[in-house]
């Protein structure tokens, strides 16, 4: 099964999604696909075929996003909590991911069609090295597309992506980059695996279950959550209709709760400059009237240096990885 499923909307299908479109339509919207193996049980068949049910799934839901005008979605493909599964639906696991990523690697013509960049969020050094090959091969085939963006979290949970940021910003200091106190809130979200993407305006979980199981805690702060019912093999394009719905139908409480936080990002931001900035003073600093936006201009740099050092240092990794399946 391809990762984006060629076809046509039906005209039904057509006319509900140009009225959708005339309302404000969500840019981003994260997937907890669950359901699978309830699905498996259901229709009496092996986990593995309810796990492979789901990826087909997925590229039809990628497909209908694409319809939509959605350009980013995210999934929840992996979870490091789903290593604590039987040996044997992890590794069935595994393969079915190394059998994608490879059937990816066969679409580039199809996924440079409708520009889509594959970008994969989690710890991949958790899994076996000849599947992180095949995803970095992934990666690194599709960067420079910029059309459509579809985020796989694999081998991850939200905690170990805010730890690993802290870690990465502790690096920073150790480094010399960037100082303890350039460290805050807007830092943090652009150490997380998911900086290079806006934060999701919606995030839908199937199944029934009404909980994040640690997916994309941070990011979904401001977020409509919409849980449904139906398993995710089962998912349909009114299921999806139906979420974006009630997205819209609280856009404005979320777009307001959004702009009321970055109004306080700014305000912490400044006021944490201007306590650095007094006590430079107090050491005998100097006293000039421009010392506040002299050192934020410089913190700003720093900042800046960092995250281009952090950027340079993940892409390296990829790169890397993706050189040796090449000499493989």
């Amino acid at each position: 099964m391809s990762w984006i499923r060629e076809g046509e909307l039906s005209l039904v299908e057509k006319l509900s999604a140009n009225v959708l479109k005339a309302g404000p339509m969500p840019k981003h919207v994260a997937f907890i696909m669950d359901g699978n193996r309830r699905f498996a049980r259901k229709k009496q068949v092996e986990r593995q075929e309810g796990h492979s049910q789901g990826f087909d799934k997925l590229a039809e839901t990628l497909r209908w996003c694409l319809q939509l005008a959605i350009p980013e979605v995210t999934v929840y493909a992996f979870s490091i909590e789903n290593f604590k599964r039987a040996k044997e639906e992890v590794d069935g696991l595994m393969e079915l991911a190394k059998q994608k990523f490879l059937r990816l690697l066969g679409e580039q013509e199809n996924l440079e069609k409708h520009g889509v960049c594959i970008r994969v969020l989690g710890d991949l050094t958790m899994l076996p090295l000849d599947l992180q090959q095949l995803i970095a091969r992934a990666v690194v085939a599709t960067r420079e597309h910029n059309k459509c963006f579809l985020n796989v979290c694999f081998a991850y949970t939200s905690r170990h992506e805010i730890t690993n940021a802290v870690r990465e910003m502790a690096w920073g200091v150790e480094q010399g980059l960037i100082r303890s106190s350039d460290v805050s809130e807007a830092l943090l979200s652009e150490c997380l695996y998911s900086s290079n993407s806006p934060n999701p305006d919606l995030l839908i979980r199937t199944s029934g279950e009404v909980r994040l199981s640690d997916f994309l805690l941070w990011q979904t702060s401001h977020s409509c959550l919409v849980f449904q019912s139906v398993l995710w093999p089962e998912y349909s394009f009114w299921n999806l209709c139906e979420a974006v719905i009630q997205y819209q139908c609280n856009y404005r409480s979320i777009q307001k709760a959004r702009d009321l936080h970055r109004d306080e990002q700014v305000r912490h931001q400044l006021e944490a400059d201007r306590a650095c900035v007094a006590e430079l003073l107090q050491r005998g600093g100097g006293r000039r009237q421009d010392a506040l936006s002299d050192y934020s201009r410089r913190r700003e740099e720093r900042v800046r240096d960092f995250l281009d050092a952090l950027r340079h240092k993940r892409d390296s990794f990829i790169t890397d990885l993706s050189s040796q399946a090449a000499l493989a």
